[in-house]
């Protein structure tokens, strides 16, 4: 989406600030629909002005005069103009004015508010969200040169039209490396931080309008994916002889049943399996996410999983209870197993927090409490989307039953 610049200059009379016949002369700058007039300091007989054409008329003499000045006026508001553009700021009728009066604009900036968060809440965030925050700043300041042709905007210049041109970028973005288009979903999250730093602007006194006050942000549900029983076991008794595959099998199945996210589980160390009351195992960490505490029992698959790995050198060697490996290879390499496995599921390994949630959990009778305090969630409303999940399977285990209570009918 290309959006050009408007810039125009005219001349006006205030006629209804007349004086003994002769009116204040003002110039009004128009940028992109906003206008701001400021005073000349001349007043001009109202019989020696052309309204409609914004110069003056008479008197030869007095005309080339006068025509000088208003030249002089017009060149120096369009150096003050380009001025602006050259500085890579979004110009607006009142810094153009604020320019050509001399008076200093110090008004804050997107790109300043987007430093003063990012350096004031690597103690509040992990790495893992704040990095997110650097990618939406990217995309506004592409949005910007290529909407704009110019890399930062005054903060008292977004309203709800840069919020939905944003939105539109970004749904027409088209990446030019191995990325796919962004859903709708992805779109949102990028305006969910950017809604974030108008709450911080605005806290901070920053910014008085809310360019947010009338939008809607309108996030998709999305169907979580998860194994059946079945699957699960399918991918668990698969026999894999390459040593990579088999490795990350063993991951992905550990957090089937103990429900850790990726980085929960790679950075797990042996001082995280600890001995409950009860005398079993038990992992005990805290999300990475959100710090919040996750205590697990140890299931007997994921007590295997645990022993099998006590040896080995790359974990050892890096004080953790499995090898390093990254997680866009532990994507890569569960495509493959799933190939194998048969199963034509798009599995990732955010499947097995899933999976743990609905096949392990819910459909065994735990109750949704617990689940939650298992996953580590803030809020149950979020473990609750799990619930709806199971509700589609119960519906499909009903069906199933349905159909064999026909069949011994039938027999």
């Amino acid at each position: 989406m290309k959006t050009a610049q408007s810039f125009r200059i005219h001349f006006v009379l205030r006629a209804y600030l007349a004086k003994n016949g002769k009116a204040p002369l003002y110039v009004s700058v128009t940028v992109n629909k906003e206008k701001c007039l400021i005073g000349l300091k001349q007043s001009i007989d109202l019989n020696n002005w052309d309204t409609e054409k914004g110069i003056p008329k008479g008197n030869r003499e007095q005309v080339k005069v006068l025509n000088n000045y208003l030249d002089e006026v017009k060149l120096a508001l369009g150096n003050c103009y380009k001025e602006l553009m050259l500085k890579g700021r979004l110009p607006s009728a009142t810094a153009v004015k604020n320019s050509y009066l001399g008076e200093a604009d110090e008004g804050f900036t997107l790109s300043k508010l987007f430093t003063y968060h990012n350096e004031s809440s690597t103690e509040d965030l992990k790495w893992s969200t704040l990095k997110h925050y650097y990618v939406t700043q990217r995309y506004l300041v592409k949005f910007l040169e290529e909407s704009y042709k110019v890399t930062d905007i005054y903060l008292r210049e977004l309203n709800y039209k840069f919020v939905k041109d944003f939105e539109v970028y970004l749904r027409n973005h088209e990446p030019k490396d191995h990325q796919k288009p962004m859903n709708n979903n992805g779109v949102m999250k990028h305006l969910i931080r950017l809604k974030k730093m108008v709450n911080l602007a605005q806290n901070l006194r920053w910014i008085d309008n809310d360019p947010f006050a009338t939008y809607k942000l309108k996030m998709q549900k999305v169907n979580r994916e998860q194994l059946s029983e079945v699957e699960l076991k399918s991918i668990e008794s698969k026999k894999l002889h390459i040593e990579r595959l088999d490795m990350v099998r063993d991951m992905f199945v550990f957090s089937c049943y103990t429900g850790l996210s990726y980085v929960d589980m790679i950075n797990l160390t042996p001082e995280n399996i600890i001995a409950g009351t009860d005398g079993d195992r038990w992992v005990r960490t805290c999300r990475e996410k959100t710090m919040i505490p996750v205590n697990v029992p140890l299931l007997p698959s994921a007590l295997n999983i645990i022993d099998k790995y006590k040896a080995n050198e790359r974990a050892l060697a890096d004080g953790k209870v499995f090898p390093t490996v990254s997680n866009q290879k532990v994507n890569s390499y569960l495509k493959e197993i799933a190939d194998l496995s048969g199963i034509t599921k798009n599995v990732t390994f955010h499947i097995a927090r899933h999976t743990f949630a609905t096949t392990i959990a819910l459909s065994n009778g735990v109750p949704i409490e617990t689940v939650s305090k298992m996953l580590g969630h803030t809020k149950i409303a979020t473990t609750q989307i799990y619930a709806k999940v199971l509700e589609k399977k119960l519906k499909e285990d009903m069906l199933n039953l349905k159909i064999r209570l026909q069949n011994n009918i039938q027999k």
